[in-house]
């Protein structure tokens, strides 16, 4: 009987740890942690955790993703995404496991007009991005040919907090809401990404790939989205008005990329699959919230 393989999913109390756990193919046996069970800022911790559980790989889906809090947590910021990221790839590096390392697109400067390439210049605008490109440059120093990261933007899923979910929200309390037209990216599903990652699992991929949904979006047109599904599967009663607004009209404290589209085509290629329009991806999200 074959044995098999032990996966130590990190962040598993987060959207993509939910999907990565639910979306696990037959032969992977999966061990969740969250912070509670294991603190990646500590390389002692991570390294006792590691030799206890001899696990065949790590996908370290754990991040502080609170973009604007990160401004003033800087040292938190990166203790998790740059630090932890190094420690958990140095643990693969001393042991030969398998490390798979989620990034964003926030690396990218937002400036671009077409999409970004997989080797585009990385140079973020806010702490939060910083963070994450300092972590994947340690893991791709650690690692060298044997890392593996996948860039991702604008999550959300049925766990957890999100976009989507506050737009739901947001739509049954108001009759009129102004949400960010100028900011341009892809929305994408958690379940998605999961997927896309077992697939490079199964695969054994390895480099820097992109992987979103499909097409593109402003959050004006994520948000219309959100309530014309809404509407449909009956989990909104009423439309509301909702109206286009720019990034000046709405100043948060961390600056977010005005275009941060991710060309994917390599990484289709790679895993020998394609993303789904993020529409579609959508409506089969919001329809595990009505059940």
């Amino acid at each position: 009987m074959k044995r098999m393989k032990k996966v130590l999913i990190t962040g598993a109390d987060g959207q993509l740890g939910y999907e990565l756990q639910r979306t696990a193919p037959s032969g992977y046996d999966c061990i969740s942690s969250d912070k509670d069970d294991l603190d990646i800022t500590d390389a002692a911790s991570v390294n006792a955790f590691v030799a206890n559980l001899k696990p065949d790989i790590i996908i370290n889906s754990a991040a502080y993703t609170a973009v604007d809090k990160a401004e003033q947590e800087k040292a938190l910021a990166a203790a998790i995404n740059t630090t932890g990221a190094a420690n958990l790839a140095q643990v693969c590096k001393d042991n030969t496991i398998r490390m798979m390392q989620v990034s964003t697109d926030f690396v990218f400067d937002g400036k671009g007009h077409t999409p970004y390439a997989i080797d585009a210049p990385a140079e973020p605008e806010g702490i939060y991005g910083l963070t994450k490109r300092d972590g994947d440059v340690l893991v791709q120093k650690i690692l060298g040919d044997d890392a593996f990261i996948i860039r991702t933007s604008w999550l959300y899923s049925a766990h957890g907090n999100n976009f989507v979910k506050t737009m739901l929200k947001l739509m049954t309390e108001r009759d009129e809401l102004g949400i960010i037209a100028d900011q341009i990216g892809t929305p994408t599903w958690a379940n998605s990404l999961a997927n896309a990652i077992w697939k490079a699992v199964e695969k054994n991929i390895t480099g820097m790939h992109h992987w979103s949904d499909a097409g593109v979006a402003s959050w004006y047109d994520f948000a219309y989205a959100i309530m014309e599904e809404g509407v449909a599967l009956g989990l909104l009663d009423n439309t509301v008005r909702i109206k286009p607004i720019t990034t000046a009209d709405y100043p948060t404290p961390a600056s977010r990329p005005c275009y941060s589209v991710m060309d994917k085509t390599s990484t289709w290629k790679a895993l020998g699959m394609q993303s789904e329009h993020w529409r579609v991806a959508l409506r089969q999200m919001m329809s595990e919230l009505k059940t």
